[in-house]
């Protein structure tokens, strides 16, 4: 294990902690600002023109980080991060502030202990990520047909599959992001980088796993 590799991982949560205060400072923001959040609601373009830019960041993040510097592939993580909580400020007008409160700590309970489960483990989790992938598009797949079928009992079923995935991601991508960076000789920008793609893995498990917890056990308003 290289000199690097507590520092490589102490970037990684970090990243993955400031991009999670972000989203939730962004979020609560935007639904409190009701100029901002009716723009959002009532104009299908910002709708989709935000949904578009944050699938348009997170892919080209990932495709282009070695062709990036370090420092726009930050700022890109960043917006990102705003992006993902502007689109996220509805969970304050459908659900009660203190089941967000509760199912927030009940997810950085279940993420924390996931992950240290992936960082410790001696068993080798690849044969994981392969099926938990494959679930994953068959959850969107499903997701998606429920819109025009709007079956309350498939919904149900999907979000529990969707905690069930996220939870193993979290452990198996945890084991991945220590794999790459036992690797890195120093904590020069390409092994930065790496780091930074690994808190954005971790901080997309964290999201999902929060709405899909969320759906089960949060209080909807009245």
């Amino acid at each position: 294990m290289s000199a690097a590799f507590p520092v490589l991982m102490r970037k990684v949560y970090l990243w993955m902690t400031l991009a999670l205060a972000i989203t939730g400072f962004t979020a609560y923001y935007v639904a409190s600002n009701e100029a901002i959040l009716t723009a959002i609601i009532t104009n299908q373009i910002v709708f989709w023109g935000l949904v578009i830019g944050e699938l348009a960041l997170v892919f080209g993040l990932s495709a282009a980080i070695n062709r990036l510097s370090l420092t726009t592939a930050t700022l890109m993580f960043v917006l990102y991060s705003v992006l993902n909580g502007a689109t996220m400020s509805f969970i304050f007008l459908a659900y009660t502030a203190s089941s967000i409160t509760n199912v927030f700590f009940i997810t950085a309970g279940t993420f924390a202990v996931m992950a240290l489960f992936g960082y410790f483990t001696k068993t080798d989790l690849t044969s994981w990520g392969k099926i938990l992938m494959m679930a994953l598009v068959g959850i969107i797949i499903a997701s998606i047909v429920n819109v025009f079928t709007k079956s309350e009992g498939l919904a149900v079923i999907l979000n529990y599959l969707g905690v069930l995935v996220f939870v193993g991601l979290t452990a198996y991508d945890s084991q991945k992001i220590k794999e790459m960076l036992q690797q890195a000789p120093d904590a020069g920008e390409g092994a930065q980088k790496v780091a930074l793609l690994g808190a954005l893995s971790l901080y997309l498990d964290f999201i999902n796993l929060f709405l899909y917890l969320l759906r089960i056990l949060g209080s909807r308003r009245d």
